[in-house]
C-alpha cells in the first residue's frame, strides 16, 4: 500500500495551543505537538487526561475552545477526500452481528471512494482472510480489533489515529500490530496511536506525546524518554565510608540509605563504573546491583507531575511546540 500524496506537509499532524472546555472541566489545556510521517508515535497518557478528545478535535468531531488542529497543512474538514487521506479508529467499532466482515467492508467502500476489491485487499492485510465470511457477532474483541483496523486502510490513507488498538489483543495479536504499525510507518505513513499503559506499545513506537490532566508533559523519540531515567547502583562494601569517598571523588551523587546504613546508593553511574571504581581504590564490594528506573516508572512519574524535564527536541522526526505545561 502506497500513497500518491507527495505535497510537502503530506501527513504531519500539528497541534497548536489546543484548549477545550467542558463546563467547568477543562479536557485540553494548551496542547501543542507536532507528527511527522514515517515514524509512529505513541500519544500516552492516563485515562481521562484528553487524549481521545483531542483525536476528537483532531477529526472535527469537537470544536476545540482554543487553538487550532491541521493534517498535511490543512483542517480535517478541509481535507479534500478526508476518508482517503485520514484513517481513524477512536472508538470501539460498532458491527452488525449478522454482517460478515467482508460484507461490513463492502457497506463502506462506495462511501470510501475505492472499489469492493479494496475491501478483500485489507482483510488479507490484517491477517482476517480466512473469517472474510464469518459473522462479526462471533468475532472476538482482537478480531474486531483488526477489522476496524481494515476499515481504517480502505482508503490507503497517509495518516492514521487508533485509539487504543492493542485492547484486546492477546500477546501474539501485539507481536503482529507492532511489525503491522512499523510497516505502515516504513511506507512513510504517519501513525499515531493512543494507549494509557506504555507498556502496551513501548515495542511498536518511535516517539512519544505524554499527557496528564489535558497538558503535554513530555515529548520526544522513545529514546529521550530513556534519557529521564535515574540511573543508579545499588552498593554494599566492606568498608562503607571507603566506599563513600571512593564514589564522591568521581563526582557522582552518593547517598546511605535511611533503613540500611550499609547499603550505599551511587546516582548517574552504571554498575560497571562503580566496579571499575571499586577496584582501583581497593573497596571491597559486597553487592552491587544495577537498579534502573527504567521507562514504565519514568512515564508513571511523568504524568505524576514528579518530573521536571523539558521535552526533548532535535532527536527525532517529532518535535514539541508548546514545551512542558
Amino acid at each position: 500500500m502506497t500513497s500518491t500524496n507527495s505535497s510537502p506537509q503530506s501527513g504531519v499532524i500539528e497541534i497548536n495551543g489546543l484548549t477545550k472546555q467542558f463546563g467547568r472541566i477543562r479536557a485540553v489545556n494548551n496542547l501543542s505537538f507536532t507528527v511527522k510521517p514515517g515514524r509512529v508515535t505513541g500519544f500516552l497518557g492516563p485515562n481521562g487526561a484528553g487524549k481521545t478528545t483531542t483525536l476528537r478535535m483532531l477529526l472535527g468531531l469537537v470544536n476545540p475552545t482554543a487553538g487550532h488542529t491541521t493534517i498535511s497543512g490543512k483542517p480535517y474538514r478541509d481535507l479534500s477526500s478526508p476518508m482517503r487521506e485520514v484513517g481513524a479508529a477512536l472508538e470501539a467499532a460498532s458491527f452488525h452481528p449478522g454482517r460478515s466482515a467482508i460484507n461490513h467492508l463492502k457497506m463502506l467502500t462506495p462511501i470510501v471512494g475505492v472499489s469492493d476489491q479494496r475491501a478483500t485487499e485489507v482483510l488479507d492485510a490484517v491477517g482476517l482472510t480466512s473469517a472474510a465470511n464469518r459473522r462479526v457477532g462471533g468475532f472476538s474483541l482482537g478480531m474486531r480489533q483488526r477489522l476496524a483496523l481494515a476499515a481504517t486502510l480502505l482508503g490507503d490513507p497517509q495518516v492514521l489515529l487508533l485509539d487504543e488498538p492493542a485492547n484486546g489483543l492477546d500477546p501474539e495479536g501485539i507481536a503482529w500490530l507492532r511489525d503491522f504499525l512499523r510497516h505502515l510507518a516504513s511506507e512513510g505513513k504517519t501513525v499515531l496511536i493512543s494507549s494509557h499503559m506504555l507498556s502496551e506499545v513501548r515495542q511498536s513506537v518511535d516517539d512519544v506525546v505524554i499527557i496528564s490532566r489535558g497538558e503535554l508533559v513530555h515529548a520526544s523519540s522513545l529514546a529521550g524518554l530513556s534519557a529521564l531515567a535515574d540511573p543508579h547502583v545499588l552498593v554494599k562494601a566492606a568498608d562503607t565510608d571507603l566506599a563513600v569517598t571512593s564514589f564522591q571523588a568521581q563526582g557522582w551523587d552518593v547517598r546511605l540509605g535511611e533503613k540500611q546504613q550499609d547499603q550505599i546508593t551511587v546516582r548517574k553511574a552504571d554498575a560497571a563504573q562503580v566496579g571499575a571504581q571499586a577496584l582501583s581504590s581497593g573497596v571491597e564490594l559486597h553487592e552491587l546491583v544495577d537498579a534502573d528506573e527504567g521507562l514504565e516508572t519514568t512515564f508513571l512519574r511523568l504524568v505524576r507531575g514528579e518530573h521536571t524535564a523539558q521535552p526533548i527536541s532535535g532527536e527525532s522526526a517529532m518535535s514539541s511546540n508548546g514545551g512542558q505545561q
